[in-house]
């Protein structure tokens, strides 16, 4: 096949989709001496809608070395109750990074393929089929063979439809980005981060040096009141008129507790494996951690050195991540009804700030903090008993 993806023998590993969660399962199963293959349809560097938040576990998830391209280091936040009872917050050191996810993924990229994986750009997967103990890939450029496959091609997976992902939550996240000019000083080090109108909606400001980044995230099913929410909260910022650079929309997706992580010799990661903590929708952690996870997994599965691949990474994601998961449907629950309540708890009290720095410096998970009898107690009373299943 013209550009060399065919090859007489499978790859050990085949990554479909070369986000976090794809680089981070390219390298670790590179680096455990599996021939690694990432395929994405798009050529990077390349425009993401997301925040670009990196919180402490997910710096300290990164490879060694990666010189993370981080645009802003904050220090401040406002917190607001729909735009009301307004409270400014600040620490003497840093409490989050923020990163263009152009440059964060491309940083990621470039280590795997540093560390012997390959990637093929412009490349679509069509089909996914499985036989005599080898998966081939349909795509636009001809068939692709591997051993084992690790899907991480987004929200949107192609992979999650083939392995039949059981989704508990889906929401619309709308982003704009915005020229800073005149503006940047005012949010230097700082972020804002606004409690809506809609049960569980929010709303933030990111400032990335000449550029903010606004946006809102609100369950899926009331598109219009979404969009109402964001040009709101956009004039109580007083950042309407600031120049547009970009605007975009997509669709979280959070698994149901139990669902596949795989099928056959087919793992899920990230996003597509509806991988990412329900109350604040951080996704890059569970990307970072679950794509290093699946990819170690495939290689020594490559190499038959496990049994049963998807028990082995269904394991350790019971362990770690859906954890964290499950504590935060307990805190959203708790938002969705108590918006007021967590909002005077996280900005006027020290313990609730205290606790947000802890959680964004990677000191502490909401698992952790659902784990003590009186916060879990408390959090169960504002969501009105038992937290649902999701």
């Amino acid at each position: 096949m013209a550009g060399g993806i065919e090859t007489s023998e499978p790859y050990d590993v085949v990554i479909v989709g070369a986000g976090p969660a794809g680089s981070s399962a390219a390298l670790a199963a590179a680096e455990a001496g599996a021939n690694t293959l990432v395929l994405d349809r798009s050529s990077f560097p390349r425009y993401k809608t997301c925040g670009g938040g990196l919180i402490g576990v997910t710096l300290d998830s990164l490879p060694a070395g990666l010189d993370v391209p981080v645009r802003q280091e904050i220090v401040a936040a406002t917190f607001s109750d729909r735009g009301k009872d307004v409270r400014h917050r600040s620490s003497p050191t840093r409490i989050l990074s923020l990163t263009d996810r152009a440059d964060f993924d491309h940083a990621l990229l470039t280590r795997a393929v540093a560390g012997g994986a390959a990637v093929r750009h412009g490349v679509t997967v069509s089909s996914i089929t499985e036989a005599d103990g080898v998966v081939e890939l349909a795509t636009s450029e001809g068939p692709v063979r591997a051993r084992y496959v690790v899907g991480a091609d987004g929200s949107a997976s192609r992979t999650a439809r083939h392995v039949g992902v059981e989704l508990g939550q889906v929401d619309l996240g709308l982003e704009v980005e915005l020229d800073a000019a005149g503006v940047s000083d005012a949010w230097q080090g700082r972020i804002h981060i606004d409690w809506g109108p809609i049960p569980g909606s929010y709303a933030w400001v990111f400032p990335k040096g000449e550029r903010l980044t606004v946006g809102v995230i609100a369950r899926k099913g009331a598109p219009d009141q979404t969009r109402a929410y964001l040009k709101a909260f956009l004039r109580e910022q007083g950042l309407r008129e600031q120049k547009v650079l970009r605007e975009s929309g997509h669709l979280t997706r959070c698994r149901t507790h139990g669902s596949p992580l795989g099928r056959g010799r087919v793992l899920l990661c990230g996003d597509a494996a509806g991988l990412l903590e329900p109350w604040t929708r951080e996704g890059i952690s569970f990307a970072v951690r679950s794509g290093a996870m699946a990819g170690g997994t495939a290689a020594r599965a490559a190499r038959g050195e496990l049994a049963d691949a998807q028990e082995a990474y269904a394991a350790r994601i019971d362990s770690s991540l859906a954890r964290e998961m499950r504590a935060g449907v307990l805190f959203l629950t708790a938002f969705e009804r108590r918006p007021r309540v967590m909002h005077r708890l996280l900005t006027r009290t020290p313990w609730g700030w205290r606790l947000f720095c802890r959680i964004t410096l990677g000191e502490t998970t909401l698992a952790r903090v659902a784990r003590h009898r009186s916060a879990r107690l408390a959090l169960r009373l504002l969501a009105g008993g038992q937290a649902p299943a999701r």
